[in-house]
């Protein structure tokens, strides 16, 4: 999937062409692509095609192809302070730049089947953080990430504000998608092969919107212990640090 757009000579020069055939369209997300070079996710011998508008396998590592990763960021409408859950979070390209618009209040967790994943991901996260010039300009929400099955998540965990599925979810997956999602929340993810954003509007009220035609490789299935239970994964439970801010905030104008 891809190939939407000219490819670029660098990492600009792709954003250029990702804003002109309108996939980046807010200035947030703008940002947030421009800080982080997408060929620093990249092995060194395949660097070559990092601005080409086009995915990237190799073995378990997987990058989407960047304007895909254009209509997620718009479609999740990020704001600071929210809390943002990556099902299958991969490299952990996406989940840093949500970090940058999320800001130091906000909650930023990213589950992964795949431990040899994990370890990647985690250490392009700390070249970011130690090379790049991007990581001063803006306050980071560092993302955390657990390795396990997307479909085996704990029922006691907290529900988030944003949720991005990176694989196909097969429709009688749907329900457990949604109900990941706070009231108010956002769930991007590909069901019945287009890439589709549901919004939350109520406990048992939802709208949805299709945004494009998308080819992903399906959800894995759970495989269960020899005892013949499930291996739930158990993601850190969180309280908003932003409401914290804001009635902090709010006492210092009181008194």
């Amino acid at each position: 999937m891809g190939g939407a757009v000219s490819a670029g000579e660098d990492n600009d020069e792709l954003i250029d062409n990702l804003k002109e055939a309108q996939y980046i369209r807010t200035e947030l997300v703008e940002q947030a692509f421009r800080a982080i070079d997408r060929a620093d996710y990249y092995l060194e011998e395949f660097k070559e095609n990092a601005y080409k508008d086009l995915a990237w396998k190799h073995g378990n590592i997987h990058l989407s192809a960047p304007c895909i990763y254009s209509e997620v960021m718009e479609a999740l409408d990020l704001q600071p302070g929210l809390s943002f859950l990556n099902l299958g979070s991969g490299t952990g390209y996406l989940s840093s730049m949500v970090g940058l618009i999320l800001g130091p209040f906000g909650v930023n967790h990213g589950v992964e089947l795949h431990s040899d994943v994990i370890e990647y991901a985690k250490q392009k996260l700390d070249f970011f953080i130690r090379t790049s010039d991007s990581f001063d300009k803006f306050d980071f929400c560092e993302p955390s990430f657990v390795t396990g099955n997307c479909l085996e998540i704990s029922p006691d965990c907290s529900q988030y504000d944003r949720v991005y599925c990176g694989a196909g979810v097969q429709k009688e997956h749907e329900e457990y998608m949604k109900n990941l999602l706070k009231v108010g929340g956002i769930l991007v993810m590909p069901l019945e092969e287009k890439l589709t954003k549901i919004t939350r509007t109520g406990p048992s009220a939802w709208e949805t919107k299709k945004i494009l035609a998308v080819s992903f490789a399906p959800l894995i299935q759970p495989c269960h212990s020899e005892s013949g239970k499930s291996r739930l994964v158990q993601l850190r439970k969180y309280t908003s640090l932003y409401l914290f801010y804001l009635l902090d905030l709010f006492r210092l104008v009181r008194f």
